[in-house]
């Protein structure tokens, strides 16, 4: 392999630099990199986290607000979250506080009320996304602005809104839409078009496209290239992060891990050849602090760990096996796996459906994650099992059908156009992904359902939606509601309907947010069935260094999370092949806590 190692010219670099990928891939930890060695080279810098559950406080080990704060110890180094939550809060103080005193406090709440949806949070993070690049005054200090993005669905989401609202205020006639009078929007007109341009300007922007050396996070890459070329953001380079090489031969794991990762390299070569692509060696330790990165970009060898030291014993978890025996006892019912991006949610969803249906069950395996590939990880037919995807612009396209036949035909023509126009806001598209997404947990009265959930904080948002989809719906008079609508909160507090399956690596920063999202749900009276820990190098016995490290430094975490977190623990061990294909996934039901494959060579 002939790939250079990741490097960041601080000559060469353009004013704004954006990662994105598929969650896992080390997005967060390779642009705070980036910045801290475009800072340590004396430029002005602003990083920014547009990830509705970002970890850069725990990267970079500093609590951060959505205003600039300084790094300490990195002079020319701030770093900020744009919080969905506060942006809202923001927005709409923005747009009703002139009417105070001016308006009756009914006509008040009203207005706040019509803006307290997902559509009303999502557009205001946009906001603050689009002002640090659109407006001038915004990032005037700095010389650098780095984003740090959320995973791929959510990320084509942020960059597309910049032509759909811009697209929408261009072709709006009726001065309103879901979030109220559009003049709040059309202030906001030159900033979308100058984002629009910038995006598109390559000596203004490049796109970092960031990846594993894995199959399904290289494919994942690529589409993402063609989707965000289409929208017009044509300066890009790959980088596959976490790129492993033995020097132990003896070792099956290591050797194992290496012909994994060259294997999916080989396969995506005519994409890596596409573009400019570098690599950064998968490194002994989780990157943490101000230290950590410089160690992940680091140009020489990197200090391995100590062998294991003795006197450690593992903390008692079950097997994936236990899970769905226990699961399968109910008859019927939704699991819904959650999780940081890149933990396995897919595998683990695509692993429990064929098992289910391998028990004579019937099952229905579904997805609402942007950018999920379970078709590929399943990869072949399992009688009783049947497979969908959320697509977003087929239920937004059925949707608008829907209202228009059930409401157009009593109206008007001038009352049709207006119809037409409110439901091209691009806030239509999040209502109807919410539908779908009650219909697919609604189908769970009568067979089992398997959800692969987004990462996160889509999740969350999604999960957020139903008494703003409600508010939606008595904002636009449509009278009726399907029933999976009305009874979705309640059927994902029932924990003998919905078990949800939160899903972690044994790694700082997934087990933290997967802990943050179990708080969370636990204060919507949700409460989470079991945690899983997957790809564990636990009992894997291998002599090399670099990966004895990485085993050592899991201990921690899976202490911590049956300790701590979790009322229930299983745990699935790093797998010699990736598995794809129902044979594949029936094998992880049988993992337990045993060597997943020999040690050595015979």
């Amino acid at each position: 392999m002939n790939l250079p190692i990741y490097q960041t010219d601080p000559a060469t670099a353009t004013r704004y630099l954006f990662f994105t990928g598929k969650g896992g891939v080390g997005k967060t930890s390779l642009s705070c990199a980036t910045a801290l060695k475009l800072a340590e080279a004396g430029k002005r810098v602003l990083l920014v986290s547009t990830d509705p559950a970002s970890n850069l406080d725990e990267v970079l080990e500093t609590h951060l607000t959505n205003a600039p704060t300084a790094i300490v110890g990195v002079p020319g180094l701030d770093a900020m979250n744009i919080d969905p939550v506060e942006a809202a809060a923001a927005y709409r103080e923005r747009l009703i506080g002139p009417m105070r005193g001016l308006l009756p406090e009914a006509a008040l709440r009203n207005m706040e009320e019509q803006l307290s949806g997902s559509c009303t949070v999502e557009i205001a993070a946009f906001d603050e996304f689009t002002a640090l690049i659109g407006n001038p005054e915004a990032a005037k200090n700095y010389d650098h602005v780095v984003f740090d993005t959320a995973p791929t669905g959510h990320t084509l989401r942020l960059m597309s809104l910049a032509k759909a609202w811009d697209q929408f205020l261009d072709n709006s006639t009726s001065g309103s839409s879901c979030l109220g009078p559009l003049a709040g929007l059309d202030k906001q007109r030159a900033i979308y078009e100058a984002t629009v341009h910038t995006l598109a300007d390559a000596t203004a922007t490049t796109l970092v496209l960031v990846s594993r050396p894995q199959s399904a996070a290289l494919n994942e890459a690529q589409r993402t290239s063609g989707e965000l070329r289409a929208l017009g953001v044509g300066n890009q380079c790959l980088v596959i992060n976490g790129v492993f090489e033995t020097n132990c031969p003896e070792d099956v794991t290591a050797l194992a891990l290496q012909r994994r990762g060259m294997a999916a390299i080989e396969a995506a070569d005519a994409f890596i050849n596409s573009l400019p692509t570098s690599i950064v060696p998968l490194r002994p330790v989780n990157i943490l602090g101000v230290q950590g990165l410089r160690l992940l970009l680091a140009s020489g060898s990197c200090a391995i760990a100590k062998p294991l030291p003795n006197g450690w014993s593992p903390p008692e978890m079950e097997s994936l096996e236990d899970l769905v025996a226990d699961i399968e006892r109910q008859g019927n019912g939704v699991i819904m796996t959650m999780g940081k991006g890149g933990v396995g949610k897919t595998t683990v969803a695509a692993a429990i459906a064929v098992m289910l249906a391998k028990r004579g069950h019937s099952v229905h395996l579904s997805t609402t994650d942007p950018a999920a590939h379970v078709a590929q990880t399943l990869a072949g037919q399992v009688p009783g099992l049947t497979l969908s995807k959320i697509d977003p612009a087929a239920e937004t396209a059925a949707y608008q059908e829907e209202v228009m036949t059930a409401q157009g035909a009593a109206m008007d023509a001038a009352g049709r156009s207006l119809l037409e126009e409110d439901l091209r806001s691009p806030c239509t598209e999040e209502i109807a992904v919410f539908r779908a997404f009650a219909r697919e947990v609604g189908q769970g009265t009568n067979r089992f359902v398997v959800l692969d959930t987004a990462p996160t904080g889509h999740t969350l948002l999604l999960l957020d939606a139903s008494e703003a989809y409600q508010r939606e719906l008595e904002r636009q008079a449509r009278s009726t509601q399907p029933e999976e609508v009305l009874k979705l909160l309640e059927r994902l507090r029932d924990p003998t309907f919905t078990r949800i399956l939160l899903v972690t690596l044994p790694e700082a920063t997934p087990v933290h947010e997967a802990a943050e999202l179990q708080d969370d749900l636990r204060r919507a009276r949700i409460e989470p069935f079991a945690w899983l820990i997957n790809q564990s190098l636990l009992h894997s016995g291998s002599c090399d260094p670099l990966l004895q490290g990485r085993e050592a430094s899991e201990r921690r975490y899976l202490s911590e999370v049956v300790a701590k977190h979790a009322t229930r623990t299983a745990w699935l061990p790093w797998q010699s092949e990736e598995p794809t294909g129902p044979e594949a996934l029936a094998r992880l039901a049988v993992s337990n806590l045993k060597p997943a494959i020999p040690t050595r060579k015979p």
